[in-house]
C-alpha cells in the first residue's frame, strides 16, 4: 500500500521506532510525519519510506490539530501498565 497524506504509520527504525505517527506529506522516497507531541504538525520529521510500516487507517489531516492527532494516535498505543504485564 502506498503511503498517502493522513495515513497512520508505525516507525520501523530510528529513535522513534515503534511509535505511531501520521503522514503529512510525501516527497519522493521521503515522508513528513508528526505525532502531535515530540513532533508537532508545525515541524514534522523527514523519514525514508522504507523506515515506516503503513496501517490501513487514513484520516482527514486538513483541519487536524496537535491535540486531535494525539487523541487519534492514543487509540493505537497501549497504556504503559498493560505493556509491562503482557510481556511477563
Amino acid at each position: 500500500m502506498e503511503p498517502v497524506r493522513g495515513m497512520i504509520v508505525r516507525s520501523a527504525a530510528g529513535r522513534d521506532k515503534g511509535k505511531f505517527l501520521m503522514i503529512l506529506a510525501r516527497e519522493g522516497d521521503f515522508v513528513y510525519i508528526a505525532d502531535g507531541k515530540e513532533r508537532p504538525i508545525a515541524s514534522p520529521k523527514k523519514k525514508r519510506i522504507k523506515h515506516i510500516k503503513v496501517t490501513n487507517t487514513v484520516i482527514d489531516a486538513d483541519s487536524l490539530t496537535d491535540k486531535g492527532l494525539r487523541r487519534i494516535i492514543s487509540d493505537y498505543t497501549l497504556p504503559r501498565s498493560k505493556e509491562n504485564t503482557e510481556s511477563e
